[in-house]
């Protein structure tokens, strides 16, 4: 197994409706949308643009994607940047 394949950056994928477009403020949180965790940035964006394609309809319902990697090891951020 190549060196690439062993390094998990893992990602967090989740989403909500926001109480306005101009904030981070989610309507609900107990409505949160925890899509799950992935093992690279590449999997995660799959996830996050089928939900976010899911739910175009709706103006208010934002995806985002977590670097979970750089919180748990914010040493390697610098090592990372260009491979997440």
């Amino acid at each position: 197994m190549a060196e690439s394949e062993d390094k998990q950056l893992l990602h967090l994928v989740f989403g909500g409706e926001l109480k306005d477009l101009d904030s981070m403020d989610f309507r609900d949180l107990n409505a949160l949308d925890i899509v799950g965790i992935y093992p690279n940035y590449a999997t995660a964006h799959q996830a996050w643009k089928a939900k976010a394609q899911m739910t175009v309809d709706n103006a208010h319902m934002r995806y985002f994607i977590v670097h979970m990697h750089r919180m748990l090891d914010p040493s390697s951020d610098s090592k990372t940047k260009s491979s997440d």
